[in-house]
């Protein structure tokens, strides 16, 4: 499926994903043209792992991590790579009954089996399984290991033989068969007690099948890609039970499960994803399931783009195996030279990135690029991501050392773009190392954590003159200097409304984590209140806050919230941060009164003046949220000598003030 949407032209992709043109058009209306068509070009871009079956040997493991050591066989859903991080509810030890070939097919038979425990299937029970591809064939002997009576359907008489070998009856409707009536037939005439559809096409000829050869009150579960227009009177009469089946069991698509680690009792959730990956290997080593009539294909691993050819080319092919031949030893390094390496200039900032992620390879490189940064590294954790944007943007290598990166004596400037939570400990590290430092919002997401790198960068002005700097662009955009500019000559106090329409995130984003992103008010509303402080110019003496969420009907959660600051000089004013909104509003609006006179900024496009003399206006045709100039003033600071764009004592204010904030919300 990646495949073939990889393959696919700009007019298919929005084809097959319709909601992403929505929002794609929606984009155009408050962001513009040009930002979008980036934006879009730049998500399309985003290098995105293969495959999720693997089997190896664990190299390392991680804090805390139990029941696993180094030297372990094990399988698990990492993609196809030589090193690949896994947690550990994702990992299953292999028996040694059990070949490294033959577990190779676990994740991927778990898949099946998960659609089976849906059903539930019991004892002497007739089952239909419908498209017997990899994932069918494993289906049928599972069944049968269920002790079930078992029809496969398909059109490719090869794989019916197979079902056959496995202990199934057949059906091949390309040959003049009538599926329903063979399932009848199967069924002694009752109806088969379940069906379990593991075939992929648009149609929805095999759930109308299912439900016609089923049984009073039989169990249907779709396992595969179907058509799904359903006919109300097949599944009334006979009050069907219809279930679309979720990957490989509970836990998928669970953070809690899949990323920390938090597996459920077992006297609750019996079956999990690792369970299981357990369960199909006792099956293996028992004998139960045998995968080996379904390997059709080896390829090395430096071959791998003839195999995924091979999958778009050749129908009859089912376990495609990669295998990795050479040397762990040749493999397994952790730093590599890049095809865009330049020497780098000693006298000039020679950056290194920490973080690869979609905002750092779409915004920040390229912003450092364009102010002309020498990019010496790029140090992600995965690596892929690291060598994909490193080779595009011209960085000299790609490493997943991250502290031997900071320590790189031929680098005096480090950016960090990472999840919020390892932002802190990023910049204190790259302070005690005497290391220019610029960190993407938030700077921290404690107090605890704000305290440690106020020390760190007061050590390190003891030592070197280092310059820290956050990436607060918004107030190096052309339309809010423009608006400082404006309000410098006024000595009267100034109100001001910024309102955020920042939209939807689900409530279990890692963004909403207050451990992982420190929530949407540190983690994205502080943009704002630094761009108030920069408007006002004067000191936050005092803050408010007020969060929507006390009603039932609304989830009680950060991101519908009012924030009040007031200024040493007089001046007050009030975001409005709202993820309650309509995406085709404004996102970003900045309102501005003061001395008779008022400013508006909408989505940093469109600056008007109302009572200004001399001015009405200032649009642009494209939105400027002040990226490149940021990164520009920052890398002129650490090039000519000079102090951060922004005071060291604004900076912590403002991550001082988002800590307060979100606190006063939390509490309510």
């Amino acid at each position: 499926m990646l495949v073939g949407f990889g393959k696919a032209s700009y007019f298919d992709k929005a084809r097959q994903q319709p909601e992403k043109v929505k929002m794609v058009l929606e984009k155009v209306q408050t962001d513009g043209l040009m930002t979008t068509i980036e934006a879009v070009q730049s998500k399309l871009g985003q290098p995105l792992p293969l495959g999720y079956c693997n089997v190896g040997v664990i190299a390392e493991v991680g804090k805390g991590v139990a029941g696993f050591k180094v030297g372990d066989r094990v399988v698990s859903n990492g993609p196809h790579a030589d090193v690949v991080r896994v947690a550990k509810n994702l990992c299953a030890k292999i028996p040694d009954e059990v070949s490294d070939e033959e577990a190779s097919f676990v994740v991927v038979a778990s898949i099946g089996l998960q659609g089976i425990r849906l059903a539930q299937p019991t004892l002497g029970e007739c089952f239909v399984v419908t498209g017997v591809g990899l994932i069918g064939l494993l289906t049928v002997q599972l069944l049968r290991a269920h002790g079930c009576r078992v029809l496969a359907i398909d059109f490719d008489e090869s794989k019916l033989e197979l079902a056959r070998q496995f202990g199934a009856q057949t059906c091949n409707p390309g040959q003049g068969e009538d599926p329903v009536a063979v399932g009848m037939a199967f069924s002694r005439g009752i109806g088969v007690d379940g069906v379990i559809i593991t075939a992929s096409t648009k149609v929805s000829d095999p759930v109308t099948q299912a439900a016609r050869m089923s049984r009073k009150r039989g169990r249907i579960v779709l396992v595969g890609v179907t058509g799904l227009e359903l006919n109300r009177a097949d599944f009334y009469e006979k009050e069907l039970t219809f279930q679309v089946s979720c990957s490989y069991g509970p836990g998928r698509y669970d953070p809690a499960y899949e990323e920390q680690g938090q597996d459920y009792p077992i006297g609750f959730v019996r079956w999990t994803e690792q369970r299981n990956f357990e369960a199909v290997l006792d099956m293996m080593a028992s004998g139960q399931v045998d995968v080996k009539p379904l390997i059709t294909h080896r390829f090395e691993f430096e071959d791998a783009s003839d195999a995924y050819e091979l999958l778009t080319t050749d129908k009859s092919a089912l376990g495609i195996l990669l295998k990795y031949s050479s040397e762990p030893s040749s493999r397994h390094v952790k730093t590599v030279k890049l095809a865009g390496y330049q020497p780098i200039n000693a006298q000039k900032p020679a950056v290194g990135f920490v973080g690869a992620g979609n905002y750092a390879s779409r915004v920040l490189i390229p912003a450092f690029k364009a102010a002309g940064a020498q990019l010496h590294s790029i140090a992600t954790s995965g690596g892929i991501n690291g060598v994909v944007h490193g080779e595009k943007t011209g960085f000299a290598e790609a490493t997943t050392d991250t502290q031997g990166m900071i320590d790189n004596p031929a680098i005096n400037t480090i950016a960090i773009v990472t999840r919020h939570n390892s932002h802190a400990r990023f910049v204190s590290a790259a302070l005690n190392a005497g290391k220019n430092v610029f960190v993407e919002k938030p700077l921290a997401i404690t107090l605890e954590e704000l305290a440690e790198v106020e020390q760190a960068y007061q050590q390190a002005q003891e030592s070197a003159c280092t310059r820290l700097m956050v990436g607060f662009n918004r107030r190096f955009s052309p339309q809010v200097q423009k608006m400082k500019a404006l309000l410098a000559p006024v000595t009267e106090p100034k109100s001001f409304i910024m309102t955020m329409n920042a939209g939807a995130i689900p409530a279990d984003h890692w963004t909403q984590d207050k451990t992982a992103g420190g929530g949407r008010i540190i983690g994205e509303a502080c943009h704002f209140i630094d761009l108030m402080r920069f408007l006002a110019g004067s000191e936050i003496v005092s803050v408010q806050a007020r969060r929507m969420g006390d009603s039932s009907s609304v989830a009680i959660t950060e991101d519908k919230a009012s924030i009040t600051l007031g200024f040493a000089d007089g001046s007050f004013g009030t975001i409005l941060y709202f993820a309650n909104g309509a995406a085709s509003f404004p996102k970003e609006r900045v309102e501005v009164f003061a001395a008779g006179r008022v400013l508006q900024l909408d989505n940093f496009r469109k600056l008007k003046g109302y009572g200004w003399p001399g001015f009405k206006k200032m649009n642009l045709w494209k939105q400027d949220k002040g990226q490149i100039p940021c990164v520009t003033a920052f890398l002129a600071a650490i090039e000519q000598g000079g102090t951060s764009p922004i005071a060291p004592e604004e900076i912590f204010e403002v991550a001082r003030v988002s800590i307060e904030v979100a606190n006063l919300l939390r509490c309510q």
